[in-house]
């Protein structure tokens, strides 16, 4: 795939800006979300500051080589809530997290230490492209449904469900989504580049416009878009905070807990983190093997494996030092970089900037919240669209009538798409892990098979 801007090329600052912002939208929600779910307190803006700093760090320990922002991890959300589990206080909880994220963070580590002393050749004959094209194919098939989900879903809710009409939600996706394949597929330069913002903006004017309808009208199901994360900007009146707040970061309550820590605790936290560890490096694996195909570099021999590894583990513990997430490459930005050929490892670092910078500023953070899911939804049917797409072009490279590949690639489309989950205590190794581990067997059980006449 050629790229309009290379890993090492920097587009002209007012572009490099535009880029940037793309990147963020293309990430933020995810960001900003795995927060909101763990709750506790904790801090969407400060989640996002963390990000943005993780992501300075993976580019640093990979040389400025691999464009891929990295963003909260949904892996990780089941032992973020074990670190609050039982009789423990809110400043213990918090002091969890970071504690949690450096297990998580040294497990990658000795991974890359291993790497750096083996090499990666292992990798290869491990996971060739018979595993990992299928691998990455069910990453974005298996968040198809998140996307489809979406669509019909508008930004205001009353217990939790949306009272949008369906076919309001769906119509505000269905454009933001056409006008995104419109900009990449029709469009200039410019439009080519950030047709993520353009149909976000796009989707985001027909939602504002039912809405005022439906306030208007009084018709509820018009109402796509919530305002209340505005009104609530100035609901103790207009202060500084209303412009500028200081995230809540979670080194500043975990300090206050850190004299509760004991042994038994330390041993919780490590069963709830270091599997899940070995779980996020299988998908670390297929990510960077992804992005490789995309910018045709192998980022698993340079920068190299240990690298990237490096970059994403203590990016995981500095991200979370601040807002309580360990961080994760985003497929999510690989799709990004597909879609707009924009593999600019300058616009990521520019990502990673605003990403602090934004953590700030509430109004932004407000609008991205309001973005309905019906827009969102539309760019993730894109988004997650790409990242398939992308796998299924490394099968292409596969002989399938050879009896073993189809079996390899069988079982992890199935045991991928199908959910095929296991769970161990608070750990849970999820579908694409289950797939890819079903897959190395299978690769190895059929190693050694004759070939056919």
């Amino acid at each position: 795939m050629k790229m309009i801007y290379q890993v090492e090329d920097k587009p002209k600052f007012g572009a490099l800006i535009v880029f940037a912002i793309q990147q963020l939208l293309a990430i933020m929600a995810a960001t900003l979300v795995v927060p909101i779910i763990v709750g506790n307190g904790m801090s969407s803006a400060a989640a996002l500051f963390g990000a943005g700093v993780g992501t300075l760090v993976y580019v640093a320990f990979t040389a400025k080589k691999s464009p891929v922002f990295l963003g909260s991890s949904f892996a990780f959300i089941g032992s973020m809530c074990a670190a609050f589990a039982g009789d423990v206080s809110m400043q213990l909880g918090y002091a969890g997290l970071i504690l949690g994220a450096i297990f998580a963070g040294l497990v990658y580590v000795i991974i890359a230490a291993i790497v750096k002393v083996v090499g990666v050749e292992w990798i290869n004959k491990l996971m060739p492209a018979v595993v990992i094209g299928p691998t990455v194919a069910i990453i974005g098939l298996s968040l198809a449904g998140n996307a489809v989900g979406d669509l019909t879903t508008g930004g205001v809710k009353v217990d939790g469900v949306s009272i949008a009409y369906p076919f309001a939600a769906l119509l505000g996706g269905l454009i933001t989504l056409a006008v995104t394949m419109l900009c990449s597929s029709f469009g200039k330069k410019t439009a080519k580049l950030i047709p993520f913002i353009i149909g976000i903006l796009a989707g985001y004017a027909f939602c504002l416009i039912c809405t005022i309808i439906g306030t208007a009208a009084g018709i509820d199901g018009l109402k796509l878009l919530n305002f209340e994360h505005f009104t609530n900007l100035v609901a103790n009146g207009v202060t500084l905070e209303t412009f500028i707040k200081l995230p809540e970061f979670t080194f500043l309550t975990a300090a206050k807990g850190v004299s509760e820590i004991n042994a038994s605790y330390i041993l919780t936290i490590a069963a709830a983190y270091v599997p899940v560890a070995f779980v996020v490096f299988a998908e670390h694996i297929a990510d960077h093997k992804n992005i490789s195909s995309i910018i045709e570099r192998d980022l698993l021999v340079k920068p190299g494996l240990h690298r990237t590894l490096l970059g994403d583990g203590v990016g995981s513990m500095v991200g979370a030092f601040f807002g309580g997430c360990p961080n994760t490459t985003y497929g999510e930005s690989i799709g990004c970089v597909a879609i707009t050929k924009n593999a600019s490892v300058a616009t990521i670092m520019a990502a990673a900037v605003g990403a602090i910078l934004i953590s700030f500023i509430s109004p932004f953070i407000a609008f991205v919240n309001s973005i309905p899911s019906c827009v969102m939804g539309g760019v993730c049917i894109a988004l997650y669209g790409f990242i398939a797409v992308s796998g299924l072009k490394m099968i292409q490279e596969i002989d399938l009538n050879k009896n073993k590949n189809l079996f390899v690639v069988s079982v992890i489309l199935i045991a991928g798409i199908g959910g095929l989950t296991l769970n161990f205590g608070a750990v849970t190794i999820t579908s694409i892990a289950c797939a890819l581990i079903l897959g190395i067997l299978t690769n190895l059980m059929l190693k050694n098979a004759p070939e056919e006449e």
